[in-house]
């Protein structure tokens, strides 16, 4: 611990500097005001230790410099002429304590000893904050425009109060997004309740969600509290709202329009004040078309619909996911290396299980770098990728009778595509390939004179530009 030991009587700060630095402390010493204001401009202390009656500078302007040169700076003034005015504007001004002359140096020890302690505890705790909102913010991540302008609308929406609807595929993080809006909403402080629908029976689902008193059923040994009581006064996640039972539809709708809920086994209602954020995997319209979800609840909780876009709509943000999850999971081991070819096939998958499947391939990665591919078995081409990824790159012309046929072939693939993703737009395909329009429309003529047909290779004219 850094110490800046200001006192002017020789004898004192000889003794003082002496004592502390046999106990581990780092010692400055300074003899006049000046030098230790000079000594707090050009360095950083932990604890600062200062007469109040020195001969060029008042001791309260040097705890006056400490505490706004850096606020977490402890500093323990030493005075002859105790008074309480003297103790009082010490403390005011930030000072932690104050010693009054003569002092035994165990005392100071003592202070300095409960100091140390105190800084332990803060580092933790600052520590502890940094991790937390690293947890709360960590996976809204991505520089798609679709992701920045989603992130935009939840800020919006959090400082709402309002129930939303979180549509989206398995895996593209709804209940993260339930967290951000929660956290950054005013009932931030409150509690954060989540209850999945899919992996809870309905009888047990029953109880969970509304609460039980004792004896209302075999084992209920005394009364529950269900997920609904417990987000009182904070936010109530339902995730799978999509196969919450329609018996459990109608209870639930009766709570969110009266803001009651009657626990099972209960004769009274128990008011409850919480905000409710819903996720469903699954198309709640087309459901209530079908008859397997109530229309009314649809509704009641489509207040605010936020769509979470799969992650092959956003591959652009797969790097960065790349490189958070390994910093993420890598926890001391050496982080995987991943290749140019190997980025380029992992941003060609289409990813079914969205964000959480990728996290898990870096997971296994980290742990066996040496004994697994990364991709998963048989993803690659199974899913429309060609309509969506360029092309994918093979390892040599097996296969092709000779040289000219191969490049002939990977040439169409590649021109193939541009014009599809251009929608045979031959101005817009030269731009996405990055060559002239007549080089492309000179290879487009080609192709298909080698091969002797018009397979749609070319263009409508009504298409050009």
């Amino acid at each position: 611990m850094k110490i800046l030991l200001v006192e002017d009587e020789k004898i004192s700060r000889i003794t003082l500097t002496d004592t502390l630095t046999k106990q581990g402390y780092q010692v400055t010493p300074c003899e006049t005001g000046r030098a230790g204001r000079e000594a707090l401009e050009k360095y950083s202390f932990e604890v600062v230790i200062t007469d109040l009656r020195l001969p060029d500078l008042n001791g309260l302007e040097l705890v006056k410099l400490a505490k706004m040169r850096e606020n977490s700076c402890t500093v323990i003034v030493i005075t002859g002429f105790a008074t309480v005015e003297t103790a009082v504007a010490a403390l005011k001004l930030g000072a932690y304590d104050y010693l009054t002359k003569p002092f035994s140096p165990d005392k100071l020890l003592s202070m300095l000893a409960n100091i140390q302690q105190l800084h332990s505890v803060i580092r933790e705790n600052i520590q502890l904050k940094k991790q937390i909102t690293h947890y709360q913010g960590r996976e809204i991540i991505g520089s798609a425009a679709v992701m920045q302008r989603l992130v935009k609308t939840l800020r919006s929406v959090a400082a709402t109060d309002h129930t939303v609807l979180i549509e989206g595929e398995s895996g593209t993080g709804k209940e993260l997004v339930a967290h951000f809006l929660h956290q950054n909403s005013e009932r931030g402080k409150g509690p954060f309740v989540a209850v999945n629908c899919a992996v809870l029976p309905e009888s047990l689902l029953e109880s969970e969600l509304f609460g039980h008193e004792k004896g209302a059923f075999t084992g209920a040994h005394k009364r529950h509290l269900g997920y609904i009581e417990r987000a009182h006064d904070g936010t109530l996640f339902i995730d799978d709202i999509d196969d919450l039972p329609m018996r459990l539809q109608v209870k639930l709708l009766r709570v969110l329009q009266e803001h009651e809920i009657q626990p099972l086994g209960g004769q009274e209602t128990v008011p409850v004040n919480f905000r409710v954020i819903c996720a469903t995997k699954a198309n709640l319209l087309q459901m209530v078309r079908e008859n397997t979800f109530r229309e009314d609840l649809y509704y009641r909780i489509n207040i605010i619909a936020l769509t979470l876009p799969p992650l092959r709509e956003r591959r652009e943000d797969i790097p960065l996911l790349i490189d958070h999850f390994i910093a993420k999971h890598h926890r001391g081991a050496r982080p995987v290396e991943i290749t140019p070819e190997e980025l380029q096939k992992m941003m060609a998958y289409d990813w079914p299980g969205n964000v959480r499947e990728l996290e898990n391939t870096v997971q296994r990665l980290l742990a066996l770098p040496q004994e697994m591919d990364y991709m998963p078995a048989g993803s690659m081409g199974d899913r429309g990728r060609a309509e969506k990824a360029a092309p994918e790159q093979t390892e040599g012309p097996a296969g092709y009778g000779s040289y000219e046929e191969y490049i002939l072939s990977r040439e169409r693939e590649i021109i193939t595509w541009a014009m599809r993703e251009c929608s045979q737009n031959i101005s817009a395909a030269a731009r996405r390939l990055k060559i002239p329009r007549s080089t492309l429309q000179s290879k487009l003529e080609n192709l298909n004179r080698k091969e002797g047909r018009n397979d749609g290779i070319l263009p409508d004219r009504n298409t050009e530009e």
